[in-house]
């Protein structure tokens, strides 16, 4: 019965088709390096299911550009990706995470009408401990179709992208896909080797009890963000009247997952920590691609002061603070950085109160 009802849902390729029919003048070219994303993504999960019996989760003593160690895994799916959709002949270039500068198509292939920004693998410090991770892409229309693109055409806003999407590799491997007309899940099938349609029209909760965030950076924070956490810590006796629950993964992925699957916000905000950097996450690969599968999706993503998507570029590898999830709850944060400070003797609650082992004398 089970297997019956996998057959007669859409696969990701028949979604495609019916979406190109709303555009009687497409060549087809997108629906094949979106084809090629999910080829790259199949191949992934492969490498992600076999763990440590193959390696995967290994520091290999490198360095990428973000100055993060990489692991094996990381090396791996960045190759998939390069190999898998730069042949076809549908992409102008790519960037990713793991490479200092864009990729420029191989002389031998035929350059195409797209740019391709992709995280190969998002959350990969969690391969050790067996917890979900990701990949992360964004598709951008190439200013000079056919040419190698400079680097400052990959600088375009969020609002220019025309797909975005990401796998997680987790129990089962779904792909969640944006193409400007909302957002569809798909569940990778391991009998059939087809992404089938399981989630046709995902939202994010409009309201939420759930929220996401580093505690251990708290002290760096900002007061609209410690004022917005320690509200919801004060829980029903506090200014929200409600219990709120903190969750954090360190997969931007699986974080994003668990909000469109159940609402919730998570924030990733601008802190003191490293006052030369204006957040952690990367803007082309991580926020703007994430930004539209939730704005698509109902919910609302920021920087905690702006629109996250309408940010413009000014680098290929730009940090930035990130905050999306459920809209009032975003809309909330954006507030209180625009109300004057609040005095800190006003605070109801501290964020991690101090408590001694005896109660002193009144």
């Amino acid at each position: 019965m089970m297997r019956t009802l996998a057959k007669n849902r859409a696969t990701l390729t028949k979604f495609l088709i019916e979406e190109r029919r709303s555009h009687p003048d497409a060549t087809g070219e997108f629906n094949e390096l979106i084809l090629a994303v999910a080829q790259a993504t199949k191949l992934i999960a492969h490498a992600v299911a076999k763990g440590a019996l193959a390696g995967v989760g290994d520091d290999i003593g490198s360095i990428n550009v973000q100055g993060e160690g990489q692991k094996a895994l990381d090396v791996i799916a960045n190759g998939i990706f390069v190999r898998t959709t730069e042949w076809p002949g549908v992409v102008a270039g790519l960037a990713s995470e793991e490479m200092d500068e864009p990729r420029l198509v191989p002389a031998e292939y035929q350059r195409g009408k797209y740019l391709l920004v992709f995280d190969p693998l998002d959350g990969s410090s969690n391969i050790a401990v067996n917890v979900s991770v990701g990949s992360i892409f964004s598709i951008l229309r190439a200013p000079r179709p056919g040419e190698d693109p400079a680097l400052e055409e990959f600088l375009q806003p969020g609002t220019e992208q025309v797909a975005a999407g990401y796998a997680i590799y987790g129990p089962s491997t779904m792909l969640v896909l944006t193409v400007g007309r909302g957002v569809a899940g798909f569940t990778l099938d391991p009998d059939l080797g087809e992404f089938v349609l399981t989630h046709p029209d995902v939202r994010v909760p409009e309201t939420t009890q759930e929220f996401a965030i580093n505690s251990s950076n708290s002290r760096f924070w900002e007061p609209p963000v410690k004022r917005y956490v320690e509200e919801c810590l004060a829980g029903q006796t506090g200014p929200r009247g409600k219990d709120f629950n903190m969750r954090w993964i360190a997969s931007l992925v699986a974080e994003c997952h668990r909000i469109l699957m159940r609402g919730g916000v998570f924030l990733y905000p601008r802190d003191s920590k490293d006052p030369g950097r204006a957040g952690r996450l990367r803007l082309l690969y991580e926020a703007n691609p994430i930004g539209m599968i939730v704005e698509q999706a109902g919910g609302r993503a920021s920087t905690g002061e702006v629109p996250v998507l309408e940010v413009a570029p000014t680098s290929l590898h730009q940090r930035i603070g990130f905050v999306f999830g459920s809209a009032e709850e975003v809309e909330r944060i954006e507030r209180y950085h625009r109300e004057p400070p609040e005095d800190d003797a006003g605070m109801d609650v501290p964020l991690f109160g101090v408590r001694g082992l005896f109660r002193t004398a009144d």
